[in-house]
Parts: C-alpha cells; sequence; structure tokens
C-alpha cells in the first residue's frame, strides 16, 4: 500500500523539488523521503544517499522527528548518527567526481558500512512500521472524492 502510495505522489508532483514539495502535506514528503531513503541506501548505502544530493533533505529537515512521531523508532538513533557523519564528510562525498571517484568513496568513509549493515537488518521492520502507519492514517496520504 506505501509503494502505490509512493508511486501515485511521483506521478502527480513529477521530480522532487520546491514547488512539488509544497503542494504535499507533511505525511505526504515523509513517505516521499523515506522511499528516497530506502532506494538510496539498499542500493548504494548512506554515502550514495549523500553524494547524490539528499544530505540536506534528509540532514537539515525534520525527516527524523516525522519518523519519530510516526513511530517508526528503529530508524531513529540510525538518522542521527548518520547526521553526524554527515555534518563532517559531506563536503568530501559531495564533490562531482568520476565513476571510479565514487567507488572509492566507499573506501574512503567506511564508518558509514555499520549504518548501512543497520538499515539493512532493520529495513524489513521499518517498511512493514511504515506500511502500518500509511494504512492506519490513509487519510492524510490520498484526498478522497465525493
Amino acid at each position: 500500500m506505501a509503494r502505490e502510495v509512493k508511486n501515485a505522489i511521483e506521478q502527480a508532483c513529477g521530480s522532487l523539488t520546491a514547488e512539488s514539495l509544497a503542494s504535499l502535506n507533511a505525511d505526504q514528503v515523509t513517505l516521499w523521503a523515506f522511499f528516497i531513503l530506502h532506494d538510496e541506501v539498499m542500493d548504494g548505502g548512506f554515502v550514495q544517499l549523500i553524494h547524490n544530493g539528499y544530505g540536506p533533505f534528509f540532514f537539515r529537515n525534520p525527516f527524523t522527528k516525522a519518523m519519530r512521531l510516526w513511530g517508526i523508532d528503529a530508524i531513529v538513533p540510525l538518522m542521527r548518527r548518520a547526521e553526524k557523519l554527515y555534518q563532517k564528510h559531506s563536503r568530501d562525498i559531495e564533490k562531482p567526481c568520476s565513476d571510479e571517484e565514487f567507488m572509492a568513496l566507499f573506501e574512503q568513509f567506511p564508518q558509514f558500512d555499520d549504518l548501512d549493515d543497520e538499515f539493512v537488518e532493520e529495513e524489513e521492520d521499518i517498511c512493514r512500521a511504515v506500511g502500518q502507519y500509511v494504512c492506519d492514517h490513509l487519510d492524510a496520504f490520498v484526498e478522497l472524492i465525493d
């Protein structure tokens, strides 16, 4: 159910821009953000997430607070540790680079490995909790037409 809502948000809004975000409510933005986080971390970890420019979106906005309010407690300490590493290493990770240089980032920043592993270990429970939140608060994610 959550993935279908995420797909509907993307279809309605297009790409992630200030304008598209402004057209969504807080829960819809949080769900969209969660799926970006999930896809990026599962594909290439937090280093990829940061390198692809999503660091500010997650670490300079209230995403972690929203997850806590949704009851997705397992992700909160993980995101706080990731934020500390982001603050320390973001300039180096966000620099434009070749594919080869990008791959070398994983070796340069092994501090993120434990966070990546923890996310993967918790992923099923986190996704289940996000899906449950969406189901329990469906009216916050879809417009009902009379």
